[in-house]
Formats: structure tokens, sequence, C-alpha cells
């Protein structure tokens, strides 16, 4: 079986990273999240963002719990403006057993994982911040499309205090409702 150049390259980036990560000790998970009440949208509000959502607009995450416990996972965002063309990413999310469901396996396609840790959860579900070990990537979302300043900063100082450069942090710019766009 032949694999294709891009899933190699793929693996050898995220094979990179491992080997490259930092000597900061690993994301501490939250205790316990309810995945029935952490379904649902969540706004970007801010991120450190992978290649592909670099100049993401209106980003959207959508989770949805299946039967067997995995979260089905939908990414919607504008690509570089709010007219932007709209993107959609799938994957799922592998929940990783004892931990409290805070730590998980997401998947965009077979057989990579990338982590996922629940590093905040606001106790009334209303805004998380999405972390992982090498401190490459992160989010910070909120069931709305807009936080007040305050617990923007707060929500900041925190991912600061994971070890994240946080002048790699973009604000999503988000605009809602969508007014005559689809999607």
């Amino acid at each position: 079986m032949r694999i294709p150049k891009t899933l190699m390259m793929a693996c050898m980036v995220l094979v990179s990273a491992s080997a490259c990560a930092n000597d900061l000790p690993p994301i501490t998970p939250v205790p316990h999240v309810d995945l029935p009440r952490f379904m649902g949208d969540w706004y970007v509000i801010a991120t450190i963002p992978t290649r592909f959502e670099k100049h993401a607009y209106n980003a959207l995450e959508v989770y949805t719990l299946k039967p067997n416990g995995d979260v089905a996972t939908s990414f919607h965002f504008r690509d570089g403006s709010f007219d932007g063309k709209q993107k959609d990413i799938q994957s799922t999310g592998i929940v990783k057993g004892g931990t409290g469901n805070a730590v998980w396996g997401v998947q965009v396609f077979w057989p990579l994982k990338a982590q996922y840790v629940v590093a905040y959860l606001k106790d009334d579900y209303s805004q998380v911040i999405v972390a992982r070990d090498a401190r490459d990537y992160t989010w910070v979302m909120a069931r709305t499309p807009a936080v007040s300043a305050a617990d923007y900063s707060a929500l900041v100082a925190r991912v600061k205090a994971l070890g994240y450069d946080v002048s790699k942090l973009r604000k999503v710019p988000q605009r809602w409702p969508l007014s005559g766009q689809d999607g």
C-alpha cells in the first residue's frame, strides 16, 4: 500500500513537533467535563491557530456526542474575511478514559490524533480553553461570539499561565448574525 506524500509529511511534522516538545510540564486538564453539557456551539474567540485557520473569521466549533461516546466535531469558518469562502473541517474527538472526559484525541484523518486538553472550563460552561502539551496551538472559546473585555483579559492571562506565548494569540473576528450569508 502506498502512503500519499501529504500523509507522510503530516506524520513527519507531528513526530518533529513531539520530538521538539518544550521543557514545560504537561497541561493539567480540568477534573471533569460533563460531555452532554459540553456539546453544542462554541465560538472561537482567540487562538494560536493551525495553518488551516490562520485567517479564520466567524469561527465556530460544533460538538455532537455520538452513541459510542466519541464526539463528532464540525469546525466552520470564513477564510480571510467575513465574506470569504466557507470552510468546514470534520473530525472525531476520541475521549481518553480515566481523564474525566477532559482529554481527547482529535482525529481529522486516520491514523493521527491531535491532543485536545480542556485546560479551563468556566463553571457555567460558557467559556473554555483547549490546550496542548506542546504549547503550539490553543483555542479560547465561548458560547457567545463575544466576551467582555475583562473576561477576554482573564482568559488571555490563563493562556499565558499555561505556558503559551500570548503574542502569538490571534483574536478571531466574529460578526453574527451572518445576514444573508449561507452557513
